[in-house]
Formats: C-alpha cells, sequence, structure tokens
C-alpha cells in the first residue's frame, strides 16, 4: 500500500500545477504529478470527472456508454489498473466473433485475420464471402505492388484505397473503423489509426503481410480487455486517489482564460501555476465530431444464443440501418452477463452508436437493432433505454502557448491506452523540470535549455 492509499499527505514542491479538464488524461496527468509531490489544482467545468469514460445505471445495471474497453497491445492501461488496485478485476472480453453488416446481402462474420478491416489474407474465404472475388482478386495485387507504392499516404483510407483497392476499404474498412475511432478512414492519419503500420509495410513489402506482421507480434489473447463492473471504476479509483494524495479536485469550475502562469476562472479567481489543459477546445477552435449512443435493456430469450457474437460493424449505407456499430454487451462481457442473469431471466444489454442525434432515436435503435440482431424485436421487449451524447474532439490543431501543456485526446488521439500513455509522460517531463527550477532556482520551460 503506498502513501496515497494510507491517506498520508506528500510533502509538495514550490511549485503548482494547474490542472484543466477532468476526463481521463486530466486525471492521470495529476496522479502522476501529486506523487511526485507536486502540489495539483483540478478544475473540471462539469459535475462529475471521468470526461468520455461514464456510468450509467439502468434496470440496475451499471454500464459503460462511453470507453468499455482498452487496447491489450500495450500494458499502459492495465499497469494503472494494478497501481489501482483494479488487478483482479481485469477481463477479457467472451471468445465470440464480431459480425459485419454489409451494404448489400445479410450480416457475416467479421474476417478474422485482419487489423482494423485490412486482412493479411485477401483470398481468404471469409475475405471474399465480405467484398466479392473480385474486390479479393484486386486486394491480392497489393502483394506484387512495389512496397513504396502508397507508403507515403497522410490518411489510413488512402493507403487502403491505393494498396488494395475501393472493395476493402468501402466493405471492410470504412465499416470497422468508423466504429472503432467514430471517423472515416479519411480522417485518420495512418500512424495514429496503426502505429508501426507504414513501418512493416516498407519493412515486408506490402500491406497484407505487414497486418501479417502486426498481429504475430501482438501479445497473445483478446486485442482488448475490460474491468468487471465497467471502465467508470478506473474514474472512481482514479478520484478516489486525488483525494487521498491532497489534490484539489474542484468540479463546476469553469475556466474563461488559460496563460503559462496560472487560468482565470469564470468567477474572476485567477489560479496560479503551471497549467496542463485538458479540456478539448480549452486552447482554441478544436474540431468535434458528434458520438450518440443508445442503450437499451431487453428482455428476450432469442438473444440468449448471442445470435451476431459480440455484435456488428455497419458498413456506411446499409439500406434501412442508421446505427454505426451494434454491441452486445450482455454477450460481450460475461460478468455483465451475470449480472443481468440476477435481475431474471432473459435481460440483455445492447450498446448502438450513431453519428448524430434524433428525436425519435429510441424507436429508430430498437429498429435497427431488431434488423442487426436478426431477431424480432418490438416495444413490448424493452426494459428501459437511454441516450447519451458526446462531442468527441480530433487531434487540436490550435497553436498552444509556450509553457502551457496539452493532454488528453486532442493531444494523444483516440482510445484510453494512448490518452494514459501520453498522459503519463507529460506528467514525469514536467516534474523533472519542475524538479531542476526547485533545484536552480529560476523558472525553466520544457524544450528550453
Amino acid at each position: 500500500m503506498n502513501d496515497a492509499q494510507r491517506g498520508a499527505s506528500p510533502r509538495s514542491a514550490s511549485t503548482p500545477v494547474v490542472v484543466v479538464g477532468g476526463g481521463v488524461g486530466g486525471l492521470v496527468v495529476a496522479r502522476e504529478l501529486a506523487r511526485s509531490c507536486i502540489r495539483v489544482t483540478l478544475l473540471e467545468a462539469s459535475d462529475r470527472l471521468g470526461g468520455q469514460v461514464r456510468r450509467l445505471t439502468l434496470a440496475g445495471l451499471d454500464l459503460d456508454v462511453g470507453a468499455e474497453a482498452f487496447a491489450t497491445k500495450s500494458t499502459t492501461v492495465a499497469d494503472l489498473a494494478r497501481e489501482l488496485g483494479l488487478e483482479a478485476d481485469i477481463v477479457a472480453p467472451a471468445p465470440l466473433r464480431a459480425w459485419l453488416q454489409p451494404v448489400t446481402g445479410a450480416a457475416r462474420p467479421l474476417p478474422s485475420t485482419g487489423l482494423l478491416g485490412i486482412p493479411s489474407k485477401p483470398l481468404a474465404r471469409d475475405v471474399i464471402a465480405s467484398v466479392g472475388i473480385f474486390g479479393a482478386a484486386r486486394a491480392a495485387v497489393d502483394r506484387v505492388m512495389p512496397r513504396r507504392v502508397g507508403a507515403d499516404a497522410e490518411s489510413l483510407g488512402d493507403l487502403v484505397r491505393i494498396r488494395m483497392g475501393a472493395a476493402v476499404h468501402d466493405r471492410l474498412v470504412s465499416p470497422v473503423v468508423t466504429g472503432v475511432h467514430s471517423a472515416s478512414p479519411a480522417e485518420l492519419s495512418v500512424d495514429r489509426a496503426a502505429p508501426g503500420l507504414r513501418a512493416a509495410l516498407l519493412r515486408s513489402g506490402s500491406l497484407s503481410r505487414a497486418v501479417g506482421e502486426l498481429r504475430r507480434a501482438a501479445p497473445a489473447g483478446a486485442a482488448v480487455a475490460g474491468i468487471r463492473g465497467g471502465i467508470a471504476r478506473l474514474v472512481d479509483s482514479l478520484e478516489l486517489e486525488l483525494h487521498a494524495l491532497g489534490v484539489d479536485v474542484r468540479l463546476g469550475a469553469a475556466v474563461e482564460s488559460v496563460s503559462p502562469d496560472g487560468v482565470q476562472l469564470a468567477g474572476g479567481e485567477h489560479v496560479a501555476g503551471r497549467v496542463v489543459v485538458a479540456a478539448p477546445g480549452m486552447l482554441g477552435p478544436s474540431p468535434t465530431r458528434p458520438a450518440v449512443v443508445a442503450v437499451l435493456v431487453l428482455r428476450s430469450a432469442q438473444l440468449d444464443a448471442a445470435p451476431r457474437g459480440t455484435g456488428l460493424l455497419v458498413a456506411p449505407g446499409a439500406p434501412g440501418i442508421r446505427a454505426r456499430a451494434l454491441t452486445h454487451q450482455t454477450a460481450k462481457w460475461p460478468w455483465l452477463a451475470e449480472r443481468a442473469a440476477g435481475q431474471g431471466e432473459g435481460l440483455h444489454v445492447v450498446r448502438l452508436s450513431y453519428a448524430g442525434a434524433d428525436a425519435d432515436l429510441p424507436t429508430i435503435a430498437l429498429r435497427d437493432a431488431s434488423t442487426l440482431l436478426g431477431v424480432r424485436l418490438t416495444a413490448s421487449d424493452l426494459v428501459e433505454s437511454a441516450i447519451v451524447t458526446w462531442q468527441r474532439a480530433a487531434v487540436s490543431e490550435s497553436p498552444v502557448p509556450e509553457g502551457v501543456l496539452l493532454v488528453g485526446e486532442t493531444a494523444a488521439g483516440g482510445g484510453l491506452a494512448a490518452v494514459v500513455a501520453h498522459a503519463r509522460r507529460t506528467a514525469r517531463e514536467l516534474a523533472h523540470d519542475i524538479a531542476g527550477e526547485t533545484a536552480e532556482g529560476a523558472p525553466r520551460r520544457l524544450g528550453q535549455g
């Protein structure tokens, strides 16, 4: 047990830090700094911490409506969970396939040997079933292309189109990327969407071989993991530790302006200190895209067999379907299925994602769920539902004032692993910088000699 868990207040360095934003990035950077004996004030404009990681209780079940899992390619999030005492509750999803709803034809299991929908075996039967024989043949041309063709593509979409053609892009990569990242392949850079893919392409000589190489190098087991009781437990544990470390956490604290030496609150108060911004748009306009989630709690024995595995990704343009993805949460997470069973037989949780809100979205979501899952669902099967909307921020292109640091999704890109890793790295660098200031008796800024 560390000092924070015993409730001890650490000795504080003389230079305070103000963290603006209480999402996971802000919480992690505040924790790391406080553990380095630096005085930290964390300001959150809303009435809760966690940002896009949040809990919703429906039909007596605690559910994640933001992030529900974390990537296991690195141990970043798992290491944090272990430090917070959650190691025993890290769980893998059920070993079921995800499915794909194509533009035409029936839903089918997603090809099993791909990365973000990019196949490592273009002529595999499940790839042919998804893109057709001509689409698969075009994708196989990737194997004989010069390795540098497309290697300088900026977006993932451009890379896939150049190397494998439109069919693989439109029928596999686009629905997978849109469902996973809430953005089209054209909006995601290759290096952020799939770190190491470009280098693997140049090493192996083809995109399909590069995907195979990255898959072989990935840790054994599921590509994602979760936490029993929900990812929101990370936020609960981080909040408890911040209080134990003596961090001044303020909710409802709207920041009007930011400078290298502090922030100005809406009420006129000035909070002095080095500044770390973890709030999208705080430093200027930041591109955002709406993320809308419809959560349905259903009572239907037809869903007991998990007819579409852990859920489906939907190809853009699939007729009559508004949803971009569906997750059958009680099929994906055994711990949640156990808790649902405690509320009576046949209880299931289904989550659908949409590009925008609609006044009739609960009805639309129920219809989409029925179509995608291949079972007849009616209003009488619906126990409870909720619609949750937020804005997902893209990587910020606004200039960052000298002396101010940026963490969170706008700095690290999407995904808990990227956000946590970037926040920890930023905190270590800032703590080192502050230690240098304290030792030398004169201020230094990151990036200055």
